[in-house]
């Protein structure tokens, strides 16, 4: 008899049992997690998938790890690190095993001429970005810095940011995230 793959439950059917669980709507959530019900929504539903800083607050209006979140894809890849794919980008984890730590390190690969689909992000904490390879351009509350391959930008998390790639080519970055 051939084996069946397990069925791993996917990150917004988790985050929507979770909120279930705790008995907490979807605008409660949205709104802590600093987003809004309808991108909250599309998550749930598989349509979307958050950008860290995003996955980063749903959790924590969760009151849960995100890397909780993310634990049948890890274990899938036999704790190995995990692809995630975002409309404009795709991040892997480099701290798989990460769970209880505060610091987390994602390789970002953000596609060619494009910026994050969604709205700027905020979360509590700090960020370090280094570039690998390319141009891109982070917005940090009202200040822009264009930075190309080599450079580096480390910033209060807790301002609003986005960022973007300038090149015609995809952009890859190290980006460490600092949550307290």
């Amino acid at each position: 008899m051939a084996k069946q793959p397990v069925k791993t439950e996917s990150l917004g059917d988790k985050i929507h049992k979770m909120r279930k669980k705790l008995k907490m709507d979807l605008d409660e959530v949205a709104q802590k997690a600093g987003c809004s019900p309808e991108q909250l929504k599309q998550i749930e539903e598989g349509k979307a998938s958050p950008p860290v800083g995003m996955l980063i607050q749903i959790s924590r209006a969760l009151s849960v790890d995100s890397a909780s979140l993310l634990a049948d894809e890890r274990k899938a890849e036999r704790h190995r690190s995990y692809r995630k794919r975002t409309q404009a980008y795709a991040y892997e984890s480099l701290t798989p095993d990460a769970q209880d730590k505060h610091i987390w390190a994602y390789l970002v690969t953000l596609e060619p001429k494009k910026a994050h689909e969604m709205v700027e992000y905020q979360h509590e904490g700090e960020e370090f970005v280094y570039v690998l390879d390319g141009r891109v351009e982070i917005q940090v509350g009202a200040e822009t810095h264009t930075i190309k391959k080599g450079g580096h930008l480390h910033f209060n998390s807790g301002l609003k940011h986005n960022l973007q790639n300038l090149s015609s080519k995809p952009s890859k970055l190290l980006v460490v995230v600092y949550t307290p």
